[in-house]
């Protein structure tokens, strides 16, 4: 049997920017995603802690050391700059595999989005 669990999680980082004539996705900084390990085009979950929105995309990797959050296109509209978000991947695995993982979860300064 397989089972869906939590992969990657980025706890708590602030939106820097929202890009509404984008074509789709979300861009993240590339320090935020080798540490919480995760790739360019893989799906996410995003979580707005400000409004309660939650919505699915994809990465797009962003330049280092900058502490980009930029949600996207249509994604735009789910958060403002600003708002505080949570970012969430998620693996298929077989379920006596899943009782061993162990997600990579980064919480990084919610004000600068830099990993502490």
């Amino acid at each position: 049997m397989q089972i869906e669990v939590c992969k990657s999680k980025i706890h708590k980082v602030t939106v820097t920017e929202a890009n509404l004539q984008y074509v789709g996705s979300i861009t993240i900084d590339e320090d935020l995603m080798d540490a919480a390990n995760l790739i360019e085009n893989e799906k996410v979950q995003v979580v707005n802690i400000n409004n309660g929105e939650r919505l699915e995309t994809y990465i797009i990797k962003g330049e280092r050391g900058l502490g980009t959050i930029c949600l996207n296109g249509p994604a735009a509209r789910k958060a403002a700059v600003g708002d505080v978000v949570i970012i969430i991947s998620y693996a298929s695995m077989d379920f006596e595999e899943a009782k061993s993982f162990k997600p990579s979860i980064i919480f990084p300064d919610v004000e600068t989005n830099q990993l502490v």
